[in-house]
């Protein structure tokens, strides 16, 4: 067991921080992940801070209580989804609407960014080396997609999902944490782009694969059975795919199609467990935490990956990528040639994207790699 402990927070964001935390202890570190409150997914952490009865004032005194416990009691502290306890909003929106609406806005937005050094400058004081994973929309950024990915979330959500302010605040968020911590990672190659030169990526390493079986159904006797699991509908393309397939099945094709929304995590691994292929996103780029998952458990997956975010990665994993690939342009002829697939072939491609799982979503294999940089930081602060 190793001498120093580390915490993972504040969010269970994709269960990547609980999955990192977990494979680390297997490794001998003493890894913890705490939590503001649990999400639709119900990810199992460490500690809970808020409870559901919580008021604004219980809340605050909280997090400040949290702050504390963190500087004094762990030796690395790894912030998950681009964030500390203190997550800054915007001082100004265009969508508040009222001058009272805009005053609590700016007053809390303040405290927050006080609240946001007053944190960074105790762990520092305490000489805590810091560490941070950005997810996703933690760091994508409206205009900077717009600008220069030809497809991108960004042309199909809604007004408002990104915004000239919560754009800024990101890039300033970026640049402090990439000044405050000894190392940035980023689970999605897109985000390579925007948080500059001394990022690294490194895969999702959320689920244990030892707890994941596959479960081969491509040579069942039956209309193909296709998944889709929209967390958001827009970003994941999901009314071009029900399009599409609407389509499709005019033309005489069979399937049958497997919606997952709302469920918790081990319900939801049950859907996916009867499903052949999945349909991850047609926008980010890149597959999310559930693709890892339906290819662990041998299933291959469907997804639009831009060509120009594969610099960031491996050139060997870029090599084996198993992924059935799909653009919005071409969703219809992409899924048509899914159902020409002999089923021969598609179960030779389940087999495919287990083995790739396990060779590059390895989580002991991650969480060494991430061992290995806390205690380069440590041996940096004199602490080991």
């Amino acid at each position: 067991m190793s001498k120093y402990r580390v915490v993972h927070l504040p969010t269970s964001v994709g269960g990547n921080p609980q999955g990192l935390s977990k494979h680390l202890r297997l490794l001998g570190v003493q890894s913890e992940d705490w939590i503001f409150q649990q999400n639709a997914f119900n990810y199992s952490s460490t500690r809970t801070i808020w409870a559901a009865g919580d008021g604004r004032l219980r809340k605050e005194m909280k997090r400040w209580l949290a702050i504390i416990r963190v500087a004094l009691g762990f030796d690395v502290i790894h912030f998950n989804f681009g964030s500390s306890w203190a997550s800054p909003i915007p001082m100004f929106s265009a969508e508040d609407k009222g001058l009272w609406i805009k005053v609590k806005r700016l007053r809390m937005a303040v405290y927050l960014e006080l609240l946001f050094f007053a944190e960074m400058g105790l762990y520092r004081l305490f000489r805590r080396p810091l560490f941070v994973h950005y997810q996703g929309d933690d760091a994508r950024q409206g205009d900077f997609s717009m600008s220069n990915f030809r497809h991108s979330i960004a042309e199909y959500v809604d007004e408002g999902y990104y915004t000239a302010e919560t754009d800024a605040l990101k890039r300033r968020m970026i640049r402090r944490m990439s000044r405050y911590c000894a190392q940035v990672y980023a689970v999605n190659p897109d985000l390579m782009h925007v948080l500059g030169p001394g990022a690294r990526f490194i895969p999702y390493s959320h689920i244990s694969l030892d707890e994941w079986s596959p479960v081969y159904t491509q040579l069942e006797r039956r209309p193909l059975r296709i998944g889709h699991a929209p967390s958001h509908r827009k970003v994941k393309g999901t009314d071009l795919i029900l399009e599409a397939l609407e389509q499709l099945a005019t033309e005489g094709y069979e399937y049958e199609l497997v919606l997952v929304e709302g469920l918790p995590n081990d319900q939801a691994r049950l859907k996916y467990e009867q499903i052949d292929v999945l349909i991850d996103q047609l926008h980010a780029g890149w597959y999310g935490g559930l693709a890892v998952e339906a290819m662990a458990l041998g299933k291959p997956v469907m997804v639009y990956i831009r060509e120009e975010d594969l610099q960031f990665i491996p050139s060997e994993m870029k090599a084996e990528l198993p992924v059935l690939r799909v653009t919005m342009d071409t969703v219809k002829d992409d899924l048509r040639r899914l159902m020409q697939m002999p089923r021969g072939d598609l179960f030779a491609l389940a087999q495919r994207s287990r083995r790739y799982v396990e060779r590059w979503h390895d989580p002991l294999r991650i969480a060494g790699e991430i061992k290995l940089d806390y205690e380069k930081a440590l041996r940096a602060k004199g602490r080991i």
